[in-house]
C-alpha cells in the first residue's frame, strides 16, 4: 500500500502512527505541498482537493485520514481498533468526527496559524479550543482511552493535533488527564514520534 504523506501533517502522522502501532506496512510517497506538488494534475487524480493523506490500495485510492483509519483498521485479523458490531463503530465514529471538526478547527487551525502562518483566525481557533479541551480532559479523566477502554482508532486521530497543541501557542497544563493519556499513546508498543512531538524534529 502507498501512502502520499507529508512530514509534518498530523493528518499523515495519524495514519503512520497507526500504521507503526499495528505493524502495517506502507510504502510512503512524500508530496511537497510548498513546491505545489498536490496540485499537479496527476495527484488530482488521486484527490481532487489536493490534500494529503492518500491512500492507494492496488486499484482502491482512498482520501481522508479518518476514513483511511477506518479502512487499515477494519483490513486488520485482530479488529480490537475497529471492532465489527455497530455499538463499537458509533463510539468510535463519534470521536473521528470530533478530531475532524472540533480539533481541525482548534488546536490544529492554531498551529497553522502559529507554526506556519496560515491567514485563519487566531481567535476564532482558540474559541474551539477552549470549549473542546476541557471536555477532552474530564472524558480521559475517568477512562485510560477514548473509545471502548481501550486503544482504537479514536486514540490515533485525536492524538496528532492534541500532541502538538503547543506548536500553536497552546499550553496543555491546565489538563492533566489530557497530558497523562497523551504519554499513554505515546508508551504503546510501536509508537513513533511525529516532527515537532517532544522535541523530536
Amino acid at each position: 500500500m502507498l501512502l502520499y504523506d507529508l512530514d509534518a501533517s498530523g493528518n499523515c502522522y495519524k495514519i503512520r502512527l497507526f500504521a507503526a502501532l499495528t505493524n502495517t506496512k506502507l510504502d510512503l510517497v512524500p508530496v511537497d505541498l510548498a513546491s505545489g506538488e498536490n496540485h499537479d494534475p496527476d495527484f488530482r487524480k488521486l484527490n481532487p482537493f489536493g490534500e494529503v493523506p492518500v491512500l492507494v490500495d492496488g486499484d482502491f485510492t482512498l482520501r481522508d485520514s479518518q476514513a483511511i483509519l477506518v479502512y487499515l483498521a477494519a483490513r486488520l485479523a485482530n479488529r480490537a481498533w475497529w471492532p465489527e458490531d455497530a455499538m463499537s463503530q458509533a463510539t468510535i465514529t463519534q470521536w473521528l468526527s470530533v478530531a475532524s471538526s472540533e480539533v481541525r478547527n482548534g488546536p490544529n487551525a492554531a498551529r497553522l496559524i502559529h507554526k506556519f502562518g496560515d491567514p485563519l483566525d487566531m481567535g476564532t481557533a482558540m474559541h474551539w479550543t477552549d470549549k473542546l479541551l476541557p471536555v477532552l480532559n474530564a472524558h480521559v479523566e475517568t477512562q485510560d482511552w477514548f473509545a471502548l477502554r481501550r486503544p482504537t482508532i479514536a486514540d490515533c486521530a485525536l492524538f496528532p493535533y492534541l500532541a502538538l497543541a503547543p506548536e500553536g501557542g497552546i499550553s496543555l497544563t491546565p489538563y492533566p488527564a489530557l497530558m497523562r493519556w497523551l504519554d499513554r499513546v505515546r508508551d504503546l508498543p510501536g509508537f513513533i514520534p511525529v516532527p515537532g512531538l517532544y522535541g523530536d524534529c
